[in-house]
């Protein structure tokens, strides 16, 4: 039987366990936001749609194939009298030779019973009917392409999402990174100032002090207490936002060994996988497939169908005998209809022309922007390195006004006010590191995961 000691440190080894199973890296959180975060799912599913849309312009240029089943029961003369044909069944009665009576003079005038008034009649025809356009002006080639353009752009636009996505996730593991590394500083000025507070204490029992000093202290506590009540609140918000990007609940991860990525992304490299530009590339490819479209009503359009078909007055009855087979071809040509076709092509090349310019602009934005975050992240790294020694140099004055605080040399508010520095320097560099970040990651964002 276990102890209560024993259980109790169990239970806890088995949560320590569990709580290192389920952190997370950053190259595991990606792989995991890939397959379920919501978002991409939704985009994906816009990109089947559209691949779908693909195979039903394919599936245009091998025709159809329609069977057609008809069941009829008539009595009028023109039905009947067709059925019979149909079924290859009519007679020379059904002509009214029944009235035929060759000592009649005015047999020209008798009315032939059996044509116009026949027996109602049954008739089943079951017919089987292949259609196929042979040359359709280049219109459904057009078409088939721009429907394959469209479908590169929806996968395009959830590579976009996609790394929009993992562009949150690694901002948001480095926030938490920095956040760390901010309270872990935080931490350890709350234990010298918890440290300073009793000192002060007991110099003002001694008269070294003043009730004022020991107010100051207080106070400058509360401060940084209250910094690290918000560190681990944004903490807190920052794992609530990990369980949304991941569609699941996330309690723990693997920190980044750093606080400051980096990155080696080239300019060209970017530009080559940047998906808006191919996206705009995907734009400029389909506005000549809508010339190519637009240009196929000045051409004739050729069609072939073939049709076999068996009718009787039951179903399925003499299928072979009564069989029959149609073969035909139609060229139709619009020669005239108002100019319309001629102002729909100048609308094309127009939309051509929209989307080169287009193109060209999307090219010189995505550079003016590479431009724009390189030179802003050579700025922020230039502040780091100085922002750090400032940090440095302000920690060091900081612990030398301690000292000399306690010595009696400076007072209680000279201290207080290095520290205030002290922490201004930290708040400062994190707020630094975190720009800077962001511009590392908006630059990957750029190239879609070019670096991944």
């Amino acid at each position: 039987m276990l102890s209560f000691f024993q259980r109790f440190t169990l239970a806890l080894f088995l949560s320590v366990l569990n709580l290192s199973a389920s952190a997370l890296t950053l190259e595991e959180a990606i792989t995991l936001l890939k397959k379920q975060n919501l978002e991409i799912k939704a985009s994906s599913l816009e990109a089947n749609k559209a691949q779908n849309d693909l195979f039903v312009s394919q599936g245009y240029r091998y025709g159809s194939l329609d069977f057609t089943q008809n069941m009829l029961r008539s009595n009028d003369a023109g039905n009947v009298f067709g059925f019979k044909l149909s079924s290859r069944e009519a007679t020379f009665g059904d002509f009214g030779f029944a009235d035929f009576s060759t000592t009649n003079p005015n047999i020209l005038t008798v009315q032939p019973k059996d044509l116009n008034r026949p027996d109602t009649q049954n008739y089943f025809q079951s017919k089987l009917t292949y259609a196929i356009p042979l040359y359709t002006g280049g219109k459904l080639s057009s078409y088939e392409k721009i429907a394959s353009e469209m479908e590169k752009i929806k996968q395009l636009d959830t590579a976009n999402v996609t790394a929009e996505k993992i562009y949150q996730l690694k901002k948001s593991y480095y926030d938490m990174a920095l956040l760390d590394h901010t309270l872990e500083q935080l931490v350890v000025m709350q234990k010298n100032i918890t440290t300073l507070q009793t000192t002060t204490k007991e110099m003002l029992k001694e008269g070294y002090a003043k009730k004022v000093d020991v107010l100051e202290v207080e106070a400058k506590k509360a401060n940084i207490d209250r910094m690290i009540l918000e560190i681990q609140a944004n903490k807190k918000l920052l794992f609530h936002y990990l369980s949304f990007l991941l569609n699941q609940d996330i309690a723990e991860i693997f920190m980044p060994s750093s606080d400051r990525p980096i990155t080696t992304i080239l300019q060209a490299d970017l530009l080559a996988t940047n998906s808006e530009l191919q996206i705009a590339s995907c734009g400029l490819e389909m506005s000549s497939s809508m010339i190519d479209a637009a240009n196929a009503p000045f051409l004739p359009t050729v069609g072939a169908f073939a049709e076999v078909s068996s009718a009787d007055n039951t179903f399925l009855g003499n299928f072979g005998d009564h069989g029959a087979y149609t073969l035909g071809a139609r060229l139709s040509w619009n020669l005239f209809n108002g100019g319309v076709d001629k102002h729909t092509l100048q609308k094309a090349r127009i939309d051509r022309i929209k989307a080169s310019t287009q193109f060209e602009l999307a090219k010189k934005g995505i550079s003016l922007q590479v431009n724009r975050i390189q030179t802003k992240i050579e700025n922020l790294d230039y502040q780091v390195i100085s922002l750090e020694k400032e940090l440095e140099l302000a920690n060091q004055i900081t612990k030398s006004y301690e000292g000399r605080y306690r010595e009696h040399l400076v007072s209680m508010s000279d201290l207080i006010l290095k520290q205030s520095a002290q922490i201004e320097k930290i708040i400062n560099l994190q707020m630094v590191k975190n720009q800077r970040n962001e511009r590392i990651f908006a630059l990957e964002k750029l190239s879609n995961g070019a670096q991944q």
